[in-house]
């Protein structure tokens, strides 16, 4: 077996895992059981129209009446938003709620975490942000149960709840012990359209491959997310095509879980690019999936034995091309490959290279960066 190359045994190395999951289909039958540990008896439930729409909410929710009737707070953006997670966590105090339940994807459950972190503590939530120069403390949290519906940020294991702050910055309120518990049931995301199916797992599979590309020292976290790189590239496509295809639901929806998982060891440009410009609005999966091969080509040269761990993981031949195998999968997928089909323009790209740079993300690419590659590989992406 080979093994990546020495790393400085002065490092120290933080290896944090956290969340209890309850994963499987059907698990969703734990749910009355959770609420009961969590003490809630008056859930806010956090959501988002178009997964009350579909009937998934309810679906969620069937097995413990008392949620589903709680009150609902229905108003996700698609970026979730400072001013979303005060507007929540009024209601929730308006409501006289003890606890809250977030059902759907990514920004929803994001969105959930900010609201229990203001509900009881009414600071702006940027004094709690990850970028403050001296973050604020997150002290007695409501109680947080989280029921991903789709199978891309694994929000509900993850570091952190991403928000776009009132001053227009998109990054993390860390906050990795929040969740009293999860329930992961691939059930949920069997009739998500074959759209989003392929945006959200482009998310899950970019976080398996910029955290392994990491130079952070994080063995368990490099094997959680070869693992789940293997089963997202096998999985995605198959999942795509026929979302009635459990076992693909599953293998995503696992995949989604590592990777969210490995967020401690940091990630790279694509999330250093896809922040600041996600908070113009734009889908982050969608941004994910459209740099992910542009970055791996850029910092191919510096991966070393990495690269055969991820063709292995991938079922690529020796030498193959990772960055095109990638491609070639956004193709085959039908999903945006340049911004410009995005409607962004060069005007609106002009700023990100300095916002890029002021990102977390961006400290832990593998290959130091400045605004020039930045603004090589958003010439690429266009």
């Amino acid at each position: 077996m080979s093994f990546p190359a020495p790393p400085d045994l002065t490092t120290i190395t933080i290896l944090q895992f956290n969340t209890q999951v309850h994963f499987g289909c059907g698990a969703r039958a734990r749910l009355p059981d959770l609420v009961a540990r969590a003490g809630m008896r008056r859930p806010l439930i956090i959501s988002d129209p178009g997964v009350a729409a579909a009937g998934v909410l309810d679906m969620a929710l069937a097995a413990a009446p008392s949620a589903a009737q709680a009150p609902r707070f229905l108003d996700t953006p698609p970026n979730p938003t400072e001013a979303a997670s005060r507007d929540g966590a009024a209601l929730y105090r308006r409501e006289r709620c003890d606890g809250i339940i977030g059902v759907g994807g990514g920004a929803a459950l994001d969105l959930a975490k900010a609201i229990a972190i203001l509900a009881t503590d009414d600071a702006p939530l940027w004094d709690f942000c990850n970028r403050h120069a001296r973050p604020r403390p997150i002290v007695g949290p409501a109680p947080l149960i989280l029921m991903p519906t789709t199978s891309g940020s694994g929000s509900e294991v993850g570091r952190s709840a991403v928000i776009v702050f009132d001053n227009g910055i998109k990054a993390g309120v860390g906050c990795p012990s929040i969740v009293t518990a999860a329930i992961d049931d691939p059930e949920l995301t069997a009739g998500l359209p074959g759209r989003i199916t392929a945006v959200t797992g482009l998310d899950a599979l970019s976080h398996c491959v910029e955290t392994f590309c990491s130079p952070t020292v994080n063995p368990p976290a490099d094997a959680i997310a070869l693992d789940g790189l293997a089963r997202a590239f096998g999985a995605l496509e198959a999942a795509t095509v026929n979302g009635a295809d459990m076992l693909a639901r599953w293998q995503m929806m696992m995949a989604s879980l590592e990777g969210a998982v490995c967020f401690q060891k940091g990630m790279g440009a694509v999330h250093a690019l896809s922040h600041p410009i996600g908070a113009l609005g734009h889908h982050h999966g969608t941004l994910n999936g459209i740099f992910l091969p542009l970055v791996v080509h850029h910092n191919a040269a510096v991966l070393g034995p990495k690269l055969d761990a991820m063709r292995k993981a991938m079922g690529l031949a020796p030498g193959a091309g990772i960055a095109e195998a990638l491609d070639a999968l956004n193709r085959r997928l039908g999903v945006p490959r340049r911004l410009s089909e995005l409607g962004l323009t060069r005007e609106d790209l002009a700023p990100i290279p300095e916002k890029a740079l002021q990102d977390n993300a961006h400290k832990t690419n593998p290959r130091p960066l400045d605004a020039a590659d930045y603004r090589l590989l958003l010439d690429q992406a266009f």
